[in-house]
């Protein structure tokens, strides 16, 4: 087998899947783990126990898939064709902030679908290998792995960065045992800047490259699933699904690439809605718009707990109080929490 070969052929493959570039990966991922293992002890991670479930398998992908020799990384732009501007709805406090990747289809069931092809190719070409698809589905190091392959490099938002297209693409990644050429990192290109750090609304990242997920508004309104902080929730202002300040603020992210994917087109005008209108939805409502959206698994619950506290963010006026009268004895403990905090915050007691 002539491996150099296949490596282009996978190339040429995965553009015509619509990947946007296709790299390869050793398995030695010896500098990262200390920082792995540190970031775990200081507890940054928060609610995400499965974070530090699987040992060392996280950094040792031969632990993980017995066998894995290379990962075949691969990025796919998701900045959907048509959205309005990011900053004017988080500047609209009536409104609800969505983060870009999230107002199309899973990003999760379109990798992997696109993934799956590939390795199907390559079976075409090799036959029969030991391999394993991820698309944020188990313990990978994504952001380092893709580091050595060449897509980019670690921000100092802890996000992978690329000269052509920013921050905004998803990462997918095919654990191998086939011996395929790698390819070699690029430089740090960060240089001086802090704009990311300086506008993160919570001051979650709290050091260069250092992210404490606790405070995220991501982790927060995603991962978390308890009663929000309330020192932290007038920070979240109208961010209810993930929070993007910190990648709209990167000079990088001037050369974001809008995709052209129909999956990522925006669906439910999840680009520019109101507060009001989502906290309206019930479950019924919610799964039936939702359904096949990542949103979705956060579920009806905390969607309400999220969209709550944004409604306590937001300027007094009676549509937003009506609003939250609405869900004052909702079922869920967690939901009626928020929203008393947030009528408290209109001055207005249940």
């Amino acid at each position: 087998m002539d491996w150099s070969e296949l490596r282009r052929d996978i190339g040429r493959w995965g553009a015509e899947l619509g990947f946007q570039q296709i790299a390869v990966a050793d398995c030695d991922l010896a500098q990262a783990e200390p920082r792995l293992a540190a970031w775990l002890a200081r507890g940054w991670h928060g609610d995400m126990d499965y974070m530090a479930r699987h040992g060392t398998k996280r950094s040792r992908p031969a632990e993980l898939v017995p066998g894995t020799a290379r990962v075949v990384m691969a990025r796919l732009n998701y900045t959907p064709p048509v959205a309005r501007d990011s900053w004017a709805v988080i500047g609209d406090d009536a409104r609800a902030f969505i983060s870009r990747y999230a107002t199309g289809r899973d990003y999760h069931k379109v990798l992997r679908g696109k993934l799956q092809q590939l390795v199907g190719r390559i079976e075409t070409a090799v036959g029969p290998h030991r391999y394993r698809v991820f698309t944020d589905s188990a313990p990978v190091m994504e952001v380092a792995l893709a580091e050595k392959a060449g897509l980019g490099w670690r921000g100092k938002h802890t996000l992978l960065l690329n000269r052509e297209a920013g921050s905004s693409f998803f990462l997918g990644e095919i654990y191998t045992e086939l011996p395929l050429p790698v390819d070699g990192a690029q430089g740090d290109h960060c240089g001086t800047c802090t704009k990311c750090i300086e506008i993160c609304p919570t001051q979650a990242i709290v050091a260069p490259y250092q992210l404490d997920a606790r405070r995220c508004i991501s982790y927060l309104t995603i991962e978390h699933q308890g009663s929000i902080p309330e020192s932290l929730r007038p920070l979240i202002g109208n961010r209810v699904y993930g929070c993007d300040d910190c990648q709209l603020i990167c000079p990088w992210n001037r050369f974001a690439q809008v995709s052209g994917e129909a999956d990522f087109v925006v669906r439910n005008g999840l680009d520019d809605v109101t507060l009001a209108e989502l906290f309206a939805w019930d479950a019924s409502t919610f799964a039936l718009r939702l359904a096949g959206s990542a949103i979705y698994r956060i579920g009806h619950e905390r969607w309400l707990r999220n969209l709550a506290v944004g409604l306590g963010n937001a300027r007094t006026a009676p549509e937003i109080v009506a609003a939250l009268r609405t869900r004052t004895d909702h079922p869920s403990a967690l939901v009626r929490e928020h929203v008393a905090w947030a009528l408290a915050r209109h001055g207005v007691k249940r």
